[in-house]
C-alpha cells in the first residue's frame, strides 16, 4: 500500500496550471495518474491528440471542462467522469472562469501519442506538432511538423 498527499508532490511542466504525476510516488506500474488544476483557458494537454494503446478517465472534482472529440464538442462537469478510448482523439480545456481540479488516469501507464495536432499560422490550418525542451530548460515548446514553426510554449 502507499499513500500520497498531493501538494506534496512537485508540479511539472505542463499545459495545465498545476499537473502532478502521482503514479511514481503511488507505486503504480500499469496505471498513470495525475492530478490537475486548469486556470481559466489551461487545457490538459499540449494539442488535439490520441493514445495508440492507452484508454484515459478524467474525473471532473470541481469547475468545467470542454472536450473537443472527433463527434463535436463534450462538456463534462464537476461530479462527472469521461472515458476515451485508445486511438481517440481529444483535447480538455478549461473554458469557464472557475477554476477545474481533476484526477486523470490512463491505462497501460506507457503509451505513445498517435499524433498532437495545432493550429499552425504559418500553415493556416490545424498540423501535426513535435515537443521539445526549450533551450533555457525552462519551458516545452511545440513546433509544426510541417513548416517548423513555433506554436505554443510551455511552463
Amino acid at each position: 500500500m502507499e499513500k500520497v498527499t498531493i501538494e506534496d508532490v512537485d508540479s511539472r511542466m505542463s499545459a495545465a496550471d498545476v499537473r502532478r504525476g502521482l503514479s511514481d510516488d503511488l507505486g503504480t506500474t500499469d496505471m498513470a495518474i495525475n492530478y490537475y488544476e486548469l486556470a481559466p483557458g489551461d487545457s490538459f494537454a499540449f494539442g488535439y491528440h490520441a493514445h495508440v494503446g492507452q484508454e484515459e478517465v478524467f474525473y471532473i472534482q470541481s469547475g468545467s471542462v470542454t472536450f473537443e472529440t472527433e463527434d463535436g464538442d463534450v462538456v463534462v462537469t464537476a461530479g462527472e467522469i469521461i472515458r476515451f478510448a485508445p486511438g481517440d482523439y481529444q483535447r480538455g480545456v478549461n473554458e469557464g472562469d472557475e477554476r477545474v481540479v481533476a484526477l486523470a488516469l490512463g491505462a497501460p501507464q506507457d503509451s505513445e501519442l498517435d499524433e498532437m495536432r495545432r493550429d499552425c499560422e504559418e500553415c493556416g490550418e490545424r498540423t501535426a506538432n513535435t515537443l521539445e525542451m526549450a533551450d533555457s530548460g525552462e519551458e516545452l515548446v511545440t513546433y509544426c511538423l510541417g513548416c517548423g514553426a513555433e506554436t505554443g510554449r510551455f511552463d
